[in-house]
């Protein structure tokens, strides 16, 4: 697809025009690995590896139209996650125009080491203020190390008179070879929210989760980091977090797949969606306070995985 032309070079990163016209931006490390991510929706659409292999999948039907996440890629769920609340299922966070926020103050801990990053922004409009009557600065840093793993950071800042809460995910649509074969790692043990069951609350039983039907539950209360192995493709992707407690896994399986327009109807066999969140508990922020979540994807041969889940690490 075309990006458009005349790229507009940045320090570390270039901004491009996507299919309506948005800003894109493309970072790009040393070696090859790559991230695209929108202003529209502030949504991580690409992300490949050195060898240019997309890490995410997107639908083949998705729909680009104007001010619409689109299915696949990582859009960002604020400030309402599903359709648990008033608000427009997922929230707005993912269907508004961000801006580059080439002033966004600095992270604490020195998250800029060896890394290509991009700041977005998100204000609410009126309109978004009739809707979600609450002042608040919503920035996030995408960045992309020489390695090539992929880092999200959001910061969320009260600057309302009075406290609000919200919900947070990053709603991550992992590209796999055949969801039949894949496995998640780490999760054991957990309680979960079914909500195929009405947000029932059960306890997994497995050593590890694998999929024959279809799945849609928040796993709550998750470690760090968790690991998804591909036995196929024989790469793990390994997904280390902060600031976010739960784990939400779905798959919409074969059933669920026909009933969206935006989705092809196989294409849950290449897919599944591995999001780092928190929903159980809304997060409140009083006046003033700010918020940070933490995000960090690797895709790493299968051999490699059980180091990283035996030593984690920090983001």
């Amino acid at each position: 697809m075309s990006m458009g032309h005349c790229p507009e070079q940045r320090p570390g990163f270039e901004v491009t025009k996507d299919w309506n016209g948005a800003d894109q931006v493309a970072i790009r490390s040393p070696r090859g690995a790559s991230v695209r991510v929108s202003l529209q929706g502030g949504q991580v659409v690409s992300w490949r590896n050195d060898r240019g292999e997309e890490l995410l999948f997107t639908s083949s039907k998705a729909i680009f139209k104007p001010l619409k996440a689109v299915r696949g890629g990582i859009p960002v769920c604020f400030p309402q996650f599903g359709n648990c609340g008033t608000l427009e299922q997922h929230g707005f966070a993912r269907n508004k125009t961000w801006i580059v926020d080439d002033e966004a103050p600095p992270l604490s801990n020195g998250d800029n080491n060896n890394k290509a990053s991009v700041d977005l922004l998100l204000k609410p409009s009126d309109d978004d203020l009739k809707c979600w009557p609450h002042c608040f600065e919503l920035r996030l840093r995408v960045s992309l190390s020489m390695d090539g793993d992929l880092s999200l950071i959001s910061r969320v800042r009260n600057v309302n008179g009075k406290p609000f809460s919200f919900s947070f995910a990053y709603h991550t649509y992992l590209s796999v070879s055949d969801i039949s074969e894949v496995r998640i790692e780490g999760l054991e043990t957990l309680d979960y929210l079914d909500n195929l069951s009405q947000r029932e609350r059960f306890t997994e039983q497995g050593d590890a989760i694998t999929f024959e039907s279809e799945v849609d539950r928040v796993y709550v209360g998750s470690p760090g980091v968790i690991a998804v192995l591909d036995h196929e493709k024989k790469r793990t992707f390994i997904i280390r977090k902060e600031g976010l407690p739960d784990i939400v896994v779905w798959n919409p399986w074969e059933k669920k797949s026909k009933t969206m327009s935006d989705f092809g109807d196989d294409e849950y066999k290449q897919m599944l969606c591995v999001n780092a969140a928190a929903v159980e508990r809304a997060i409140t922020l009083k006046p003033g306070e700010e918020w940070t979540g933490k995000l960090e994807l690797s895709a790493v041969p299968s051999t490699n995985c059980s180091d990283h889940l035996d030593h984690p690490g920090r983001l």
